[in-house]
């Protein structure tokens, strides 16, 4: 996993729970983090966003960890770049 996409992962988490990046890490548990199931909407729309893909609502009902999140966010983000230009632009 690359880890400027864990960094942008982290922040974003951060960012988005208002709490100090240094206390979100690779291994944090979201429990551990107090994200409930609100916080992790707003977490999915901000990652969203950030990496210009779609997270499908199937792949994320058994993430429970940020490490978990950062890998289905990896996998996301490389189908996106295999995708040929002309498919891309027609989303």
């Amino acid at each position: 996993m690359s880890e400027q996409l864990t960094e942008r992962v982290l922040k974003v988490i951060a960012a988005s729970k208002r709490i100090p990046l240094e206390q979100v890490t690779i291994d944090s548990e979201f429990q551990q983090l107090g994200i409930d199931s609100m916080d992790a909407v707003e977490i999915l729309f901000a990652l969203e966003n950030e990496f210009d893909i779609s997270i499908p609502d199937e792949d994320v009902r058994n993430v429970r960890n940020v490490r978990q999140m950062a890998e289905g966010i990896e996998k996301l983000v490389a189908a996106k770049a295999a995708q040929p230009a002309d498919a891309a632009a027609s989303q």
